[in-house]
């Protein structure tokens, strides 16, 4: 079957549809224009070069891929190129497959969407673009859309369950970076917990709002060591905060590495990332705790002093443990 029957349907669904920041839940809808564009370049078994990504997708693209665009993720149309010409079967397969799927999950995106608008109605709720990146990113977020990378959230082998289950977590985790403001100088100076709560806070929020933790074999993995991996994380932890340096430094560290951005490169044993599992536990503990869900919601996104966060929280890599309300962080 050629591209252009096959997503026929996607384009008359797409049609005349603008997204913008505020999106009513009722209406929210998946903006996959500029992903369309680039699967008209792949056509054929075409695999477009440089010029014709700049030409045909990078010229005249939406807000989406403009977000998408700065490092680490596109870059610019040469380095997109070499990462499509590496992988053509991959973009292939998530055009073939996942792409005629997007329309059929503006359910599970409104339901989403409402289920944010009843927990903190005075957040905004973001745009989505769905766009084709350099293979290194599955989603990312400005201040009022969220931008998923399609050749990532649907490599070759996906299932349609697999990636419904991905997408409503991208749904949902990337809204709650639309609302996170950058580090405070509390943040950056505590690197590895500002960064384990930014990821944590919105995994666990998704996890409310979709009733499914995010990475279960993540999950399954943590639980039973969560002590272990606590006090490895707290080595670490301190190591950064004792080395000095920038944040590019920092981030570059194998401290910062055993736990972050080392997707393919995880410690022997490790699944990626799993600095995103403790600071979801952290912030379920600390929501736990709160006698005021949604303030602490609110502070959890905030997250103006994440050691306060931690200390009120009560969390010890001893999961959730709801004895006694905690006090609000200072401000």
């Amino acid at each position: 079957m050629k591209f252009s029957k096959l997503l026929l349907p996607v384009l008359m669904l797409w049609a005349g549809t603008v997204l913008a920041a505020g999106v009513d839940p009722l209406t929210a809808d998946i903006d996959a224009r500029d992903a369309l564009r680039f699967a008209n370049l792949m056509k054929d078994g075409a695999v477009p070069t440089a010029d014709a990504l700049q030409r045909g997708y990078l010229d005249g693209a939406g807000p989406g891929v403009k977000i998408f665009t700065p490092a680490p993720r596109i870059i610019d149309a040469q380095r997109l190129a070499k990462a499509v010409a590496a992988r053509p079967d991959t973009y292939r397969y998530a055009i073939r497959e996942c792409l005629p799927q997007l329309p059929a999950l503006r359910g599970d995106l409104r339901a989403i969407y409402l289920a944010f608008a009843g927990l903190l109605p005075e957040r905004p709720l973001p745009a989505i673009d769905v766009v084709f990146g350099a293979n290194s990113s599955g989603g990312t977020a400005s201040n009022d859309t969220q931008v998923i990378g399609l050749e990532v959230t649907c490599p070759p082998g996906t299932t349609p369950e697999q990636f419904r289950t991905t997408m409503r977590g991208f749904f949902a985790h990337e809204t709650v970076h639309t609302w996170q403001d950058d580090e405070t100088p509390a943040a950056l100076a505590d690197l590895l917990l500002s960064q384990a709560l930014r990821e944590g806070v919105a995994d666990y929020l998704a996890t409310l709002v979709t009733g499914t933790i995010p990475h279960l074999d993540r999950d399954a993995w943590a639980r039973p060591q969560e002590a272990r991996l606590w006090r490895a994380f707290q080595r670490d932890r301190a190591a950064i905060r004792g080395s000095g340096g920038g944040v590019d430094k920092l981030v570059a560290s194998p401290h910062f590495r055993r736990w972050f951005a080392n997707c393919g490169a995880a410690p022997e044993g490790w699944p990626c990332e799993a600095g995103y599992w403790v600071g979801m536990r952290i912030a379920e503990a600390y929501l736990a705790r709160s006698a005021d869900k949604r303030a602490a919601m609110r502070e959890l996104i905030e997250l103006r002093d994440p050691d306060a966060i931690l200390r009120a929280s009560g969390y010890g890599g001893q999961g959730a443990q709801a004895t006694k309300p905690a006090s609000a962080p200072t401000r």
